[in-house]
This record gives structure tokens, sequence and C-alpha cells, in this order.
């Protein structure tokens, strides 16, 4: 069955995993769900790495891709976080999460083994070869210390139709460009870093997967269908309302801002395994400063006439 690209379109939320007394808190994890797919998320994706997956149980993967199964009931999309730095290991999470229900997999880059770009054509299509669901590669080389070359994600693309799009957290805009000149103009890439959303957008991207979201899905939502719209300016003031709160989000190791702002709403517990630790007291500061903020600007302002983009 051929893949709708159209589907990758828009805000796909990381979502975090809350915690309460070391297990996951299903009630608030299912809560933050429905408020994702009520501010109009195009895609949820479990346990990746704002989801701490990291150090969750392999069973508490699969319950959580499951809870976000049932609870989307095809109203988004949803994307499993897969990869490990263990071929063999990734395949069986493949497995889990197809078994779990899910729409697609995010497949991290092997960390740690920092493998060669020809190792990186072997894993993934390892992966490929072994699911007939859709796969978003993920190139973050700040996490894993590997990037996945412009020539290798062309060549995964020509290889296997499921390797359908790209999360690109390299932190580089010239990024999009470059792959969308070797991948093709249809290959959907997404924006992994939330404060480079427009700019990824106007350079070609399709959407982001989005930490911000958590916090502030009304507002990513709104950003992307601006720009969707045509309306650029508009586009250009959500971006400029959530920078503050954006970079709030990143002054300490994602996901520990997400919990404490989401902590903050009163949405969830801001709960932490190791070794993650709670924030720093001068940066919790600095967040709740933004998010009131953030809070009190309310929505951009609608334009009366939008601004063609292309």
């Amino acid at each position: 069955m051929t893949f709708d690209a159209k589907r990758l379109d828009g805000v796909f939320t990381a979502l975090v995993t809350p915690f309460r007394d070391g297990r996951v808190d299903a009630a608030a994890f299912e809560a933050l769900v429905e408020r994702q797919i009520a501010a109009g998320v195009a895609g949820l994706v479990t346990a990746g790495t704002t989801g701490e997956a990291a150090t969750l149980h392999q069973d508490e993967i699969d319950d959580l891709v499951t809870r976000t199964v049932r609870i989307a009931r095809g109203r988004a999309m949803v994307i499993a976080g897969a990869g490990t730095n263990d071929t063999l290991a990734t395949l069986d999470k493949v497995r889990r999460a197809e078994a779990a229900g899910a729409d697609g997999l995010l497949i991290v880059t092997p960390y740690y083994n920092r493998p060669s770009q020809r190792g990186l054509i072997q894993h993934y299509g390892a992966v490929a070869d072994s699911t007939g669901l859709p796969i978003m590669l993920y190139s973050v080389p700040g996490r894993c210390g590997v990037e996945i070359a412009v020539d290798t994600c062309a060549a995964l693309r020509d290889r296997h139709d499921n390797v359908v799009a790209i999360k690109e957290a390299g932190g580089s805009v010239e990024r999009v460009t470059r792959l969308r000149r070797a991948c093709g103009a249809d290959f959907p890439i997404h924006s992994g870093d939330d404060g480079l959303t427009l700019a990824f957008l106007a350079a070609g991207a399709v959407g982001v997967t989005s930490v911000v979201s958590n916090v502030a899905p009304e507002g990513m939502v709104a950003l992307v269908r601006a720009w969707q719209a045509g309306d650029a300016a508009r586009a250009l003031a959500l971006h400029e309302q959530l920078a503050e709160l954006s970079d709030a989000l990143f002054v300490e190791p994602n996901p520990v801002p997400a919990k404490a702002a989401l902590a903050l709403d009163g949405h969830a517990e801001p709960d932490l395994r190791l070794p993650l630790t709670p924030m720093e007291p001068k940066n919790l500061r600095l967040l709740e400063a933004a998010l009131r903020r953030y809070r009190a600007a309310g929505p951009a302002p609608q334009r009366q006439h939008a601004v063609s983009v292309g």
C-alpha cells in the first residue's frame, strides 16, 4: 500500500511520559493525549526522546503505544519511537510497536556506537525490510554523535518504499534544501528543533515533531496552519510569541523543562527518572516567567488578508 505523505503535514507532538511515584501516570498521559488531539495536532510520537524512552521498560512502552492508539482512534497519526543502538533490539521494538497498532515508526540513528554511513544504510535497511510500517528517519547528531548524510537518506529512500520521511534535528536549515534536492520535494521533512519550525517550513519542510506542543499545542498548531494557509505574517507573529517559551523549554535537557511546565499548568507531576533531575531553581523561575508571559499574550492577531508564500 502506498503511503500518503500528506499525513505527515503539520504538528506531531513528541509526547512526554508523566510519572508519579516512580510509575507511569497513565491518567495524566491519557489526558495529555486527549488535549493534543483537541488542539488539532496531526500526529503523536510515543516513547521518543521526549518520552524518556531510554529509561522506560519495554512493557511500559508497549502500554503507552497501545493507549495512544486507542485514544487517537484515527484522529491523529500515531508514531512509535523504536530506535536503539542495537539493530536486533530495534527489530524487536519494531515488531512490538506494530503489534500495539502504531501507524508508523520513528527510528533514531544508533547512538554511542557511532556507525559509518554504510552501517546506517544496513541498520535502516534491516528495519525497513522487517516491517510494512512507514518509517521516519531521525537524525539528531547532538545526541547520537552521528548524522544521517544527505546521500544516505537518498539511498534509503530509493531502496525502501517504507522509508517515507526524516525528522531533521541537526540545527541546520540549509540541510532542508540539500535533503529536498537529493530525496525529492515530495519527501517529507520535519523540523526536530521547535525554534526552527518556521524557518524549516519556509525552506520546504512540511511539519514539526515538537516538544513545545506538549505545553502550547494550540500555538504550535496555529503557527503551522498559518504558514500552510499562506499567511506568513501571522505565522511570524506566532513564531515570535512562542520564541521565549521555546527557549525556556530547552534551558535544561529535554524533557526536564517540558515536564516542569506541565506541572506548573497542573497537567502532570514534574517527576523524572534518573539520570535526569529536577530543574535548577533559577531556571525554573525563568520558565515560570516565560510561561506566564506566553499565557498573558493570548492568540496572535488574525489578518484580514493572507500573504502569499508561494
